[in-house]
């Protein structure tokens, strides 16, 4: 009988640490996962430095947000559905999810109250986040989590912060990791980006439309060369474990672009997208029309390699002559190319003015396989295409295979607007910002009039 209760005992005993076993290895588990983001100091990334770092759960309660009825506004693909998780952030610029399932949005400087950093965390697992916490008190873009850091782009710096696991707000005072950056007014705004191996990109976008001496002058040339590219217009590389660094501390990476805010590391390479130059009628009336104004000049996907040029000022990719085109600033007709094939032409040439301020390349397994490995970008919507309508104000999707675009670019998720048609930027309901994904997997976007932040899901 002893032998019998001993066997009895030790079978109950095997069988429990068998299940905590199993309940240890099961996604979404807490107890054995990493909480923040970036892999041990001297380790290379993962495939895109936006991934986050291990299983994580949904949300702080183990749930996924239910989708609202009407997607937040907005309209999607059939299989998906969407749902506002975060509203009144101000105006929100880019995002980074932690592989706890926090959020941490970069905020703009808005109208008598400064930017910064929002975290947002979901407390009761409903999906939604109802804490936040605000820190910092200068406008950014860029933000990235790193090594137990949270990196912040400004107009006029990096900065990082000093975040214990699983907090919302720094253990210490910012730190300065590169100071002086040129923030002349237009495009001024900074990304960043980060290769796994120490290097960390940053974009220093030209204060001008095509290099006219005054600027945005009708029938004014160009300078040529165009002294701006020599510490604009480009995308620097600088060390991103070194404070105190300054644009001479690091080393112009890939030149000859306007403004390429959003930025990305995805599969070894660096990936931009750029705004383009504007005004093709207006400045050189008589030569260019409102429709090809609106149309030509193509906003762009870069795939950027180190010593790029992408020919900004001197030429703008026409998407009606599908090739680089001399900028009528250097003598131009919208046809004739003449230094144009010495640049490098973008990756995928989108409709003109679409603004593009962030792209993303897909590592979750949630959405569905055509999606993964391919780009999402957020596009903020055009000013520029008077008297024709507006366009853009959506996120698009380019489908990737073998690290090239295997298809057309289709608009994934659209109706930010609020309504069509919009004749002025300033009745779009919403204007896209920012891009990240969710430890589950979903799409996060922001944008930037109020300050709404929406969870896209496949159902």
């Amino acid at each position: 009988m002893k032998r019998v209760w001993s066997v009895f005992i030790a079978s109950v005993i095997a069988a429990v640490m068998l299940a905590v076993a199993g309940r240890a290895a099961t996604p979404g588990s807490p107890t054995r996962q990493p909480r923040w983001g970036g892999p041990p100091a001297g380790l290379r990334s993962p495939v895109s430095d936006r991934a986050s770092f291990g299983q994580a759960r949904q949300s702080a309660g183990g749930a996924t947000a239910a989708c609202d009825p009407d997607n937040g506004g907005i309209t999607l693909p059939a299989g998906f559905c969407a749902a506002v998780v975060a509203d009144n952030l101000g105006p929100a610029r880019h995002l980074i999810a932690a592989p706890n399932g926090d959020i941490f949005v970069s905020v703009n400087n808005g109208r008598g109250a400064p930017g910064g950093v929002v975290a947002l965390r979901d407390t009761d697992g409903d999906g939604k986040f109802d804490k936040r916490e605000r820190f910092g008190e200068t406008g950014a873009t860029g933000i990235a989590l790193r090594n137990g850091y949270l990196y912040l782009a400004t107009p006029n710096s990096v900065l990082r912060y000093k975040m214990a696991p699983g907090a919302l707000t720094p253990s210490a005072p910012a730190e300065t990791v590169v100071d002086g950056l040129p923030g002349l007014r237009q495009h001024e705004d900074k990304g960043i980006a980060f290769d796994g191996r120490g290097g960390m990109y940053v974009n220093v976008g030209a204060p001008s439309n095509a290099c006219q001496q005054p600027d945005r002058r009708a029938k004014v040339p160009g300078q040529d060369p165009c002294p701006l590219l020599e510490k604009h217009g480009g995308i620097w590389r600088f060390d991103e474990n070194k404070i105190g660094q300054k644009q001479e501390d690091g080393r112009r990476y890939a030149t000859g672009m306007r403004q390429m805010v959003g930025l990305t590391w995805y599969d070894n390479v660096l990936w931009a997208v750029m705004h383009n130059r504007d005004s093709l009628d207006t400045l050189w009336p008589g030569q260019f029309t409102a429709e090809q104004n609106a149309e030509w000049p193509a906003e762009y996907l870069l795939r950027v390699a180190d010593g790029s040029n992408f020919g900004w000022p001197y030429c703008f990719y026409n998407n009606s002559e599908g090739k680089l085109v001399t900028n009528p600033e250097y003598g131009g007709d919208g046809k004739k190319t003449d230094r144009c094939a010495a640049f490098a032409p973008p990756t995928v040439a989108f409709p003109g003015h679409w603004a593009p301020n962030d792209v993303l390349f897909y590592t979750g397994t949630q959405f569905p396989p055509k999606y993964r490995g391919g780009a999402f970008v957020a596009f903020h919507g055009s000013w520029n295409r008077a008297p024709l309508p507006m366009a853009g104000y959506n996120i698009t999707f380019v489908p990737f295979a073998g690290g090239t675009p295997s298809g057309k670019y289709e608009v994934f998720a659209d109706g930010f607007a609020g309504k069509t048609p919009i004749m002025n930027p300033r009745d779009a309901a919403s204007r896209p910002g920012g891009l990240a994904i969710a430890p589950d997997g979903s799409l996060l976007v922001t944008e930037d009039m109020k300050g709404k932040t929406w969870r896209i899901l496949s159902r």
